[in-house]
This record gives C-alpha cells, sequence and structure tokens, in this order.
C-alpha cells in the first residue's frame, strides 16, 4: 500500500499547529524603505570612496615593493612590516605616543570635568564662561599650533616677557628645545584647544542627571564629595568612556602639532608614530609600502584598543 507524506505541520498539544504567515509588506513600506536607502546613500558613498578604498590600498601596499616615484614593483609581502617593526625610530616613537597619550588625557579629561562642574549650574555669568570655554574649540588644530609657534618663539614669545617681570627667569627659556619642554609645551597646546569640547560632552552628561537623584541625597545627608563620587561619576561614565575613546584615539594620531611645532626633535625625542609613517612615506627612502604596513600595524593596534576599551564598557552597563 502505498503511503503519502503529509506536508501539514504536526499537531502540538493545544491543537495542530497553525502555518506561519509571513507579515504583507505594504506598498507604503517598500517606498519608505527606499527612502531611506536614498537618504543613506550620500553617507555611505562617502565612507566607500573616502574610507574604505584607501584602506584596500594601502593594505594593497603594505604587501608590496611600493615606491614614491616607481610605483608598484610587485609583491613585498613580509619584509614591509620586518623592515618597519625593525626601524630605529619605531620603539622610540611607540613609547613617546604612549607616553603623550596618557599624560594628555588624563590631564584633559580631568580638567574638561572640572570646567564642565563649574558651569554646570545656570547663572548670571554661566553662559559668558561656557562660550569663553568653547571659542578656542572653533580654531583649527593646525591653526593653534601656528599661533602656539609663535608664543613659544624666544624671541617674541610674551610668556618670556612675563617670566622676567616676575624676576622667575631672566634669560629667555626655550619652551621647545629640550624633551621634557617640548612634551609639556604641546601638551598645553592641546589642553588649551580641546578642554572646551570636551567640557561640552560632558556638560550634556552632567545635565542629563535627574535632579530628584541629588536631591534624595540631600536629604540623606550625602556631602558633596559623597554626592560627586557616588552618584555623579557613576551616572556621568558613559560621557566619561565616550570622552576617554576620542582623546586616546586622538592621541595615538597625534601628528598637526607635533609637525609644526618640534618637527620630531630635539634629536628625533618627540616623533609620534604618524610622524614616523609620514617620514617613511615622503622623507629618506620614500618607501610607501614600508609606510603603508607601519599604518596597519597602527590600524590594527587602534582595533584591538577600541574593542577593549567597548567590552569594558560593556560589560559595565551589564554589571
Amino acid at each position: 500500500m502505498a503511503t503519502t507524506h503529509s506536508t501539514a505541520p504536526p499537531p502540538t498539544e493545544d491543537g495542530p499547529r497553525r502555518p506561519a504567515v509571513r507579515p504583507r509588506v505594504t506598498r507604503r513600506a517598500r517606498a519608505r524603505r527606499r527612502q531611506g536607502a536614498l537618504y543613506a546613500a550620500p553617507t555611505a558613498l562617502f565612507l566607500i570612496v573616502f574610507f574604505v578604498v584607501p584602506v584596500i590600498l594601502v593594505f594593497r601596499m603594505s604587501v608590496s615593493d611600493w615606491g614614491l616615484f616607481t610605483g608598484d614593483l610587485g609583491l613585498n609581502a613580509p619584509e614591509n612590516f620586518t623592515k618597519a617593526l625593525d626601524d630605529r625610530l619605531f620603539w622610540p616613537a611607540v613609547w613617546f605616543t604612549l607616553k603623550y597619550t596618557v599624560v594628555t588625557t588624563v590631564i584633559l579629561l580631568g580638567l574638561a570635568l572640572a570646567m564642565a562642574l563649574v558651569v554646570q549650574e545656570s547663572g548670571r555669568w554661566s553662559a559668558f564662561v561656557r562660550t569663553s570655554f568653547l571659542v578656542p574649540s572653533a580654531l583649527g588644530l593646525a591653526s593653534a599650533s601656528l599661533l602656539f609657534y609663535a608664543l613659544y618663539s624666544p624671541q617674541a614669545s610674551p610668556f618670556n616677557a612675563v617670566l622676567e617681570w616676575t624676576g622667575i627667569s631672566e634669560d629667555p627659556v626655550s619652551f621647545l628645545g629640550s624633551p621634557d619642554r617640548a612634551l609639556w609645551s604641546t601638551v598645553a597646546l592641546v589642553v588649551w584647544r580641546f578642554a572646551g569640547f570636551y567640557m561640552l560632552l560632558l556638560l550634556v552628561g552632567l545635565q542629563s542627571i535627574p535632579g530628584d537623584v541629588y536631591e534624595a541625597a540631600r536629604l540623606d545627608g550625602a556631602s558633596a564629595l559623597q554626592t560627586f563620587r557616588r552618584i555623579t561619576l557613576p551616572l556621568l561614565k558613559p560621557s566619561l568612556a565616550l570622552c576617554t575613546i576620542l582623546c586616546v584615539t586622538g592621541s595615538l594620531l597625534a601628528f598637526d602639532q607635533f609637525y609644526i611645532l618640534t618637527k620630531g626633535g630635539p634629536d628625533n625625542s618627540t616623533v609620534t608614530i604618524v610622524q614616523l609613517v609620514y617620514s617613511m612615506a615622503f622623507q629618506g627612502s620614500n618607501d610607501l609600502g614600508r609606510a603603508a604596513a607601519l599604518s596597519i600595524v597602527v590600524l590594527g593596534g587602534l582595533i584591538v584598543l577600541n574593542a577593549v576599551q567597548f567590552l569594558g564598557l560593556r560589560g559595565d552597563k551589564d554589571a
């Protein structure tokens, strides 16, 4: 006897299972999807042209013998990476970049948080003070570097005039003449330029904290320090995390300020990792392949670092 196979879904305890019904997509929904795709198309095209394509080209160059004036001379996969990592300035540049990143991040975020706390409450002068803190952020980093280069000039520096007038130093101080002075002078420039920007981000986070939480803490007799430690910092953690990621990434990729102020000097003591990439590509050997290989190493380090930070943030959120 022939048997027939039923295609109906097997019955369940509550009765026969009903066939799944796919949601019907209306014409209006399809039109809205097309409209959303059109809105996203310019951004997607921008990312493809100015990010995806350059990254692919850099990967191609990193495994090729590619000179600035000779072009692609063939595959050269491992030697570019070994030469880049064996460069005499690689590890000093890595160490200096990490030191600059730690110093800048700690000082910049600490000052930005203090500024945000100062202007948190609305008052008579709060708008003026906020604007004053934010004005340097409107200046480009290259322009700010040129401004501070003039301010640090031993011949015409107003800082030297103040030091001489106060009797602190009778001789002109070379703010960029030693490794330590060059580092701290550059940190001062970056803090002046970006403190207002990070203050604004933290101020948004502070104003998003409900006032009822502070009122309850005051009724419980919490001091200002206890309120800051137990309420402000925990609730401000997402904003602090965003500022930390932005500051760390920007510091690791520092180039403009050191290129304009110090040119990597004195004695290559302020060469950052991005400056080393630039010198490999456009100075000396003009080896674009080796510079691209070092760029891939930097990109990989940034991806790992940002992934660790994001995983840490997600862990704090889940906890």
